[in-house]
């Protein structure tokens, strides 16, 4: 599942694990836009009746506890303890001012019955659900309108069993959109963390019209052949913080968004302030994505240090016409990537319509892109940028960029391939395409230069 030996991501999880206690504030972190709040109030899911045998089926001792919490209230919330063991369940809702905490060994597990699967409303920024018309199967682990939760322990299990979902997508017998393994919608001050969230149905962890959410330690699994299953998708969001973490999936790692054609304009909800950090990954798509649904406009998002194997694509800025809004602001340093089939790819015709009332006319406006120290090796394709010919791209700027291909590419093909787009480029290797190989009079990213 990993393309990583498994000494190496034991290793990762140590390092991240000694950071979390000892040197955190000896590297940037963003993780104190929310606080980990310590809960005095405990119980255990064992107290419901909760039992970890793998075949139980455990709904209502999980519904039961959090109905327990969500009523009974407790100054300073209340954690949810679950002890080793597979608990299988049905969805579940969480409410505000709890904690989930999965000791070591302890797995919350879907079900694979998806008959009676509950059924949601699909959201207003997209119109529909995000595969079918129509309502959508609710998360596994679901929120809505909550504050004050965390997600954590000693890095237990939370397994969505996606395969039957996955099987009903290649097979197209879906009804409505898949679940995604855990979405905060309407939430604030969220932690997700010490966690592994593994073989989700759809996208894994979704905060939705949320903000102050920290994702941090987490381990994120799925095959690489299995559908849309995305890392981490912050959508329509603010103050999101996802650092420190190890991701490996069918799909983007992390991949920004914020709505969905002529839905997602009227709806109108950016996203904006966005911090990846410190994240090591493989996927058959994008390592780092904005998009493709941004038609609420995406804008201030920094991401650093981040390191990707055998990956689609190491940086995908991805928009369409009929999307509008607009994705500014977006600084992307310090990448290393290995095996990859195209290095930077910014796009202006990428990603479906939710139907067919969207405006052709609603142009993304792409400005202020800045991409500075990525390295790579056995990079097929460094760059691929394709602005729209009535919205050129502007403020693209490029540094400190060497991205080497272990193939000797044909003489007449060009590394880079490039069409309306603008701004300028220093120490690139190989040559960008000629709209960027000039900094003289690179206005928009004169002060990007400087600050080198």
């Amino acid at each position: 599942m990993s393309p990583l030996p498994l000494s190496l991501l034991l290793l990762f999880c140590a390092a991240a694990a000694s950071l979390w206690t000892g040197t955190a504030g000896e590297v940037p972190t963003c993780s104190g836009i929310v606080p980990m709040r310590y809960r005095n109030d405990k119980i255990s899911i064992a107290d419901f009746g909760g039992v970890g045998d793998g075949k139980t089926l455990n709904t209502k001792a999980f519904r039961e506890a959090i109905y327990r919490i969500q009523h009974l209230k407790r100054r300073g919330g209340t954690l949810l303890y679950i002890p080793p063991g597979e608990y299988l369940t049905e969805s579940f809702n969480l409410t505000s001012r709890m904690t989930l905490y999965l000791a070591r060994g302890a797995v919350i597990k879907a079900t694979q019955e998806t008959r009676n699967w509950p059924l949601v409303a699909p959201l207003p920024s997209y119109g529909r659900g995000r595969e079918l018309p129509g309502a959508r199967y609710m998360s596994f682990i679901h929120a809505d309108g909550v504050h004050d939760v965390i997600i954590t322990g000693e890095n237990g299990t939370i397994d969505g069993q996606g395969d039957v979902w996955w099987n009903m997508w290649r097979q197209r017998t879906l009804q409505y959109t898949r679940p995604s393994l855990v979405e905060f919608m309407n939430s604030r001050d969220i932690i997700i963390s010490n966690v592994i969230f593994k073989n989700s149905p759809f996208w894994n962890i979704h905060p939705v019209y949320s903000s102050n959410v920290v994702v941090r330690y987490v381990t994120i699994l799925a095959p690489h052949d299995s559908p849309n299953t995305d890392g981490v998708d912050p959508d329509s969001s603010s103050n999101v913080c996802i650092e420190d973490s190890y991701i490996s999936t069918g799909d983007d790692l992390v991949a920004v968004k914020s709505g969905w054609d002529e839905y997602g304009i009227a709806f109108g909800r950016p996203s904006t302030d966005i911090t990846i950090r410190r994240i090591t990954g493989s996927s058959p798509f994008a390592g780092i994505a904005v998009g493709s649904e941004t038609s609420g406009g995406v804008k201030n998002v920094l991401a650093e240090n981040i390191n990707l194997y055998n990956m689609g694509v190491g940086i995908h800025i991805k928009t369409n016409m009929g999307r509008g809004g607009f994705i500014r602001n977006i600084t992307v340093s310090h990448v290393y990537m290995e095996d990859v089939r195209t290095g930077i790819k910014i796009s202006g015709d990428v990603g479906d319509h939710p139907d067919g009332n969207f405006n052709p006319n609603a142009l993304p406006a792409v400005k202020g892109v800045r991409l500075n120290g990525i390295w790579g090796q056995r990079v097929i394709q460094p760059g691929l940028i394709r602005g729209l010919k009535d919205a050129p791209f502007k403020g693209v700027c490029l540094s400190n960029i060497n991205l080497h291909s272990a193939q000797r590419t044909r003489s007449n093909t060009p590394p880079w391939k490039c069409s309306d787009v603008s701004e300028g480029s220093v120490q690139v290797s190989p040559s960008p395409c000629f709209e960027l190989a000039s900094t003289n009079g690179a206005g928009g990213c004169s002060d990007h230069f400087r600050n080198l």
